[in-house]
């Protein structure tokens, strides 16, 4: 040590079927002197990792137990059915949650897509996993119906996937408990926005990024230098409008609008 203590990692969680290469290499870009330490969870344990401490922030799947955590929508997933390659399905591009009522779908005890009541035949069990389930479908006693990135996620030569239209949707999202919301919780919300690197919103020097609250106003405390006292507004606007601290500010901006999406009804459409 030379006289000041390395920055602290960021600890960012994600579920399967994630990946959050794109952003991490932009931190690491942008942010060079403070480690980002990847936290691989499951989806059903995700928000209890963020709520003890296991991890600064995460790529989760909504919803989310509000108001503890604050939450940015990402993007919606298009919702997949699993099946052999040699199944009819396997003929047409899409299908309908109708088009899957004769037969037996697996819905596994991990599921993230929060049916009101699944499509098809219920299986003979409820898999442990999505993993289980496919294994289940490469047996040819079943389909499984999943968002379609976990379908890529367990990807076998043996199946193949078609879009199913009219069936609830996964959203994802960066999510993390409101009333710590850390510089560097911001320096990764600038990030997933795509800030540019010049955008003055939420910025700091990057030493500061992994700092605590009270470790900011003990800085500015003992004459650190004008830039960590004005650092705290600029913190505050990058939330969305809030000029609350912390967590509060953020509030406004990161209502997810999570889901089932309606769309078209009818028969299976042949491929060209």
């Amino acid at each position: 040590m030379t006289g000041s203590e390395a920055p602290s990692p960021f600890r960012l969680a994600y579920v399967p079927g994630v990946t959050p290469a794109k952003w991490v290499g932009v931190w690491r870009e942008r942010l060079p002197d403070v480690p980002l330490e990847l936290v691989a969870v499951s989806a059903a344990e995700a928000q209890d990792v963020l709520r003890g401490g296991g991890a600064d922030a995460g790529l989760v799947r909504l919803p989310v137990d509000r108001p503890y955590f604050s939450a940015i929508p990402l993007y919606t997933e298009t919702t997949v059915v699993v099946v052999p390659k040699d199944h009819v399905i396997a003929a047409v591009d899409e299908v309908t949650a109708a088009d899957l009522a004769d037969e037996v779908v697996f819905h596994p005890l991990d599921d993230t897509l929060g049916w009101e009541r699944p499509p098809g035949r219920p299986g003979f069990e409820r898999p442990a996993t999505t993993g289980d389930a496919v294994e289940l479908v490469a047996a040819g006693v079943g389909l499984l119906v999943v968002p379609q990135s976990l379908a890529r996620l367990h990807h076998r030569r043996d199946l193949t996937y078609r879009t199913v239209t009219d069936v609830p949707q996964s959203q994802v999202a960066l999510s993390w408990p409101e009333e710590r919301t850390t510089d560097a919780v911001e320096h990764f919300i600038g990030i997933v926005r795509g800030r540019t690197v010049n955008s003055t919103r939420g910025r700091r020097p990057a030493g500061a990024a992994g700092e605590q609250p009270k470790q900011r106003a003990s800085r500015a405390a003992s004459g650190a230098g004008s830039g960590a006292g004005t650092g705290g507004g600029a913190r505050s606007r990058s939330a969305g409008g809030g000029s609350g601290s912390g967590g509060g500010a953020a509030k406004g901006a990161r209502r997810g609008a999570g889901g089932a999406q309606g769309a078209r009804k009818g028969r299976p459409r042949r491929r060209s």
